[in-house]
């Protein structure tokens, strides 16, 4: 009877230190994770300048540009030569030469 208590204490104290150990190795991982993770924070730095959240403050003016401005129409047409096309962009030729 005693070597049967004997075994399940053992058994239980086996079960038990693995369990701690398993705690205390998470509790050293969380550890050294929020630790890293610390590190990675970004440090505050005074405004420099009026406060954004005041309302009186004073801010640069807003200009507008239009996204398609330079936006031609491009619809299909009939072909056309092709050496026509290139003298209408090509560069205007030197003259004085």
């Amino acid at each position: 009877m005693l070597a049967q208590l004997g075994a399940r204490l053992a058994a239980v104290r086996s079960v038990v230190e693995s369990l701690s150990d398993i705690r205390f190795r998470v509790f050293a991982g969380m550890t050294a994770a929020a630790l890293t993770l610390g590190a990675c924070t970004p440090t505050t730095v005074p405004l420099a300048g009026a406060d954004p959240a005041d309302p009186g403050a004073k801010v640069a003016g807003v200009g507008y540009r239009s996204t398609i401005a330079p936006y031609s129409n491009l619809r299909p047409v009939a072909p056309s030569s092709w050496r026509e096309q290139n003298d209408r962009v090509a560069p205007a030729p030197k003259s004085g030469q």
